[in-house]
């Protein structure tokens, strides 16, 4: 693994996911999700809202009919991280806005820049794609989260939300960041 002040850089990599890397990406997802939730969110709505997002079933149907990018973050070959981005709904896409459904690291690689890398990368391809803008929704309470996206150009933009089932619901601030689109 790389650590700061060891003369080794990393080999960083982004690349579009497919069907096959779908496995790895909802294991990295859940061990994510069970390091950084606790205390934001209940385990029951954790564990609920894994297999809701991140069911073999729903990441398939998210990348073959949904029209949702997945791109892996790799390190020396390893996968550390995944974004997941597209069609923000009917209302939303006719002003040329992107949604970044999805973006989490590994734990123990978060705090060094690849975050940020990999947010760059989603922001550069949808301003490629013609978006305007990027959207996306995070919990009230992942102030972590917020102040990353706030230090990458997001602004909060209107708070929601949203029953999910089950009796639980996504509290949630929609942010937003204008994107430099080519003239």
């Amino acid at each position: 693994m790389f650590r700061a002040g060891d003369g080794v850089l990393p080999s960083l990599h982004i690349l579009p996911a497919t069907v096959t890397d779908l496995p790895a990406i909802a294991e990295l997802a859940a061990e994510s999700w069970r390091a950084h939730y606790p205390g934001i969110i209940s385990g029951a709505q954790i564990e609920y809202m894994l297999e809701r997002m991140y069911s073999l079933e729903t990441l398939t149907r998210e990348i073959t009919t949904e029209g949702i990018s997945y791109d892996r973050l790799l390190v020396d070959g390893r996968l550390i991280g995944f974004a997941a981005y597209g069609p923000a709904g009917e209302r939303i896409q006719k002003t040329k806005t992107c949604k970044l459904h999805k973006l989490y690291l590994h734990p123990a690689f978060q705090r060094r820049g690849y975050g940020s890398a990999l947010l760059e990368h989603v922001c550069s391809t949808a301003a490629a794609h013609g978006y305007a803008t990027l959207i996306l929704a995070v919990n009230k309470m992942n102030v972590k989260a917020i102040a990353a996206y706030q230090k990458n150009g997001f602004a909060v933009r209107e708070p929601v939300r949203v029953d999910i089932g089950a009796g639980f619901v996504m509290d949630d601030y929609v942010m937003a960041k204008t994107l430099a689109t080519k003239a």
